[in-house]
């Protein structure tokens, strides 16, 4: 289908409304931040393409991915907004996912208005690597870029050639689950359309426990 620009440009500022994020802009993690709360998740290297759905419309309305790495596991999250300051986080790329930061990932975007579509896939170790150089060294992403950044980065991975550079959240997932060896989920809850209630039990979590997860890498 051929859309007119100014047209093009209205429906994709429309489709990716959820990959803004105003006003949750922070200094980046310093280095020694970073190191500080680095995870090494001892599953196979694998990456996550996240994409959240909304329950009205039906619609994509964001896109970021988890990298399992083998030297530590991150979420490229571009101009995503579950931001804190007791998130380590530095140009969209989040920091320290143990598992219990990744449960709090996935359940802050799954409320009554959206879903969360999860895809896993499983990678030799060297393309794990290569996703997280790249997804370090992209850069903090404009508003509504959130599927064009993702699958810029998804589609220089060998294995992956099959990825086009597409603006659409749910085209990506397409694209994504025609992947060999794809695993697919979905997660739906009921909370209320407010994604801060989910940041603010977190916080409450880590200072009743401190640390979640005592296997950062030192």
């Amino acid at each position: 289908m051929i859309f007119r620009a100014v047209g093009l440009s209205v429906l994709v500022a429309l489709a990716l409304a959820g990959c803004t994020t105003p006003g949750n802009q922070r200094p980046n993690a310093t280095p020694e931040q970073i190191a500080a709360v680095a995870y090494r998740h001892d599953g196979p290297a694998a990456i996550t393409l996240y994409t959240m759905i909304n329950n009205n419309t039906d619609e994509g309305a964001h896109s970021s991915i988890m990298i399992n790495a083998p030297s530590q596991r991150v979420i490229f999250d571009p101009a995503g907004s579950v931001r804190a300051d007791y998130i380590t986080e530095a140009d969209d790329v989040l920091y320290g996912i143990t598992p219990t930061f990744e449960s709090f990932y996935e359940r802050a975007h799954a409320r009554a208005t959206y879903r969360v579509r999860i895809q896993r896939v499983e990678v030799p170790p060297e393309v794990a690597e290569q996703a997280l150089r790249l997804a370090i060294s992209n850069g903090s992403v404009m508003q509504s870029y959130c599927a064009k950044s993702t699958s810029s980065i998804l589609a220089q991975l060998p294995g992956f050639e099959s990825i086009s550079t597409t603006w659409f959240p749910k085209k990506l997932a397409r694209q994504f689950g025609q992947l060999p060896g794809v695993s697919t989920r979905e997660l739906h809850e009921d909370d209320v359309d407010d994604k801060s209630l989910a940041i603010a039990l977190f916080r409450e979590h880590l200072q009743k426990t401190g640390q979640p997860e005592p296997d950062v890498i030192q």
